[in-house]
């Protein structure tokens, strides 16, 4: 009987797929997709067909596979956080899509995170001051956030076209405020403190109203000793949900906006629109993936009366939006938004309720090119209509 270990009678110059003898990890300090979480993808591919880079392209390297082979490639030393490398992340939406399919429960979200905190000082030193400036900068404040949504009309005969069309027409609500606290009908029993956004409350602040209006309405539930942050932008309540993994006591009491009026008991008592209306809800990857959020938005929705709802084909597919990459990455930005667009116009749909400020954006955008007139609202104006 052979007792040599398995392995060591291969040819030579041939070994099993692994790292390299006393090999070093080629990532940078700081953060970097852990041993645990590459070892759990087993290659199996069951992910390829739900990816929509690689259904756009065909290419092993837009898949999840293929990045998670890159990303294994690094950290085995094998390969290095290049611009190839880099190109491989930054095509990626991160919509999660895979994550749905995965048997292994593989934390690809996590992965992308991770690996992107790596190619970032890669960037060019253009690049990282635009993205200083809008991100650390103009975004968390709300001066230079109205300051810059004041501007744009101004600006915009100067911008990409592609930018140009993502920014929604008209001024929102420049001189307007939010009321600082609202009382609500019948009994106090807690409170909710809403979540008004940045790109929410500059160019959708009508929804941010529609929000409070009907929370004011429906605050019959008793909330126990927590009270709650409720958010109406599903990209934010993904985000502000995961505080707690970042550092130990910041975990906050999020809930998405449909799933806590879902909860709530809106639910028999949700009016009627003036007339027959038929609407098509678009699922946000960030509400649909990152907070399993499906079936309540519909069920909302379908008590309303003269609303006949009705599905979009392949509506779980990413719209292209995925934060800054339809600006990041315009070209295969574009090809998933046309795909949505032209999907939602086959609905017969007169209205599209969308749950999420980015996908707002992108769907009269990608509307808008193909030449089709379809209103796009969040679900709470449509809750707020009724109602009224």
């Amino acid at each position: 009987m052979d007792t040599n270990p398995l392995g060591t009678d291969l040819p030579e110059g041939v070994r099993f797929i692994g790292p390299e003898v006393d090999w070093e990890s080629g990532w940078a300090t700081g953060d970097a997709p852990s041993t645990a979480d590459l070892n759990a993808c087993v290659a199996c591919g069951l992910c390829l067909p739900h990816c929509p880079t690689y259904r756009l392209t065909g290419e092993e390297s837009a898949s999840p596979r293929g990045r998670i082979t890159a990303m294994r490639a690094v950290h085995e030393g094998r390969a290095a956080t290049d611009e190839t490398f880099a190109r491989f992340m930054d095509l990626c939406l991160v919509c999660r899509a895979c994550e749905d399919v995965c048997p292994s429960h593989v934390p690809f979200g996590r992965m992308m995170e991770a690996a992107r905190t790596q190619i970032e000082p890669l960037r060019s030193r253009r690049a990282l001051f635009v993205r200083w400036l809008g991100l650390d900068v103009v975004l968390p404040s709300k001066k230079l956030t109205w300051l810059a949504g004041s501007l744009a009309p101004l600006a915009r005969p100067f911008m990409p076209r592609r930018i140009r069309a993502l920014i929604p027409r008209g001024g929102g609500e420049p001189f307007a405020r939010l009321p600082h606290a609202t009382e609500p009908e019948g009994e106090v029993r807690g409170s909710v403190a809403l979540l008004s956004g940045c790109v929410q409350d500059r160019w959708f602040r009508r929804v941010n109203r529609a929000t409070i209006r009907v929370l004011a309405r429906k605050n019959m539930a008793a909330f126990a000793s927590v009270d709650h942050v409720v958010v109406n932008a599903a990209g934010c309540g993904s985000h502000m949900q995961a505080y707690g993994d970042l550092a130990e006591g910041t975990a906050l009491p999020v809930r998405d906006l449909m799933e806590f009026l879902h909860e709530t008991g809106v639910i028999g008592d949700t009016g009627s629109l003036p007339e027959l209306t038929r609407v098509a809800y678009h699922d946000a990857c960030h509400a649909l993936r990152a907070q399993g959020i499906h079936d309540q938005p519909r069920q909302l929705l379908g008590e309303i009366g003269n609303l006949e709802l009705v599905e979009i084909p392949n509506g779980d597919r990413c719209c292209g939006a995925a934060g800054l990459y339809n600006i990041t990455e315009p070209e295969m930005s574009g090809r998933l938004m046309r795909e949505k667009a032209e999907a939602v116009v086959s609905t017969g749909a007169a209205v599209v309720a969308s749950g999420n400020p980015g996908c707002t954006m992108q769907l009269l955008a990608g509307l808008a090119e193909i030449g089709k007139t379809v209103d796009v609202v969040h679900p709470i104006e449509l809750l707020d209509a009724a109602t009224r």
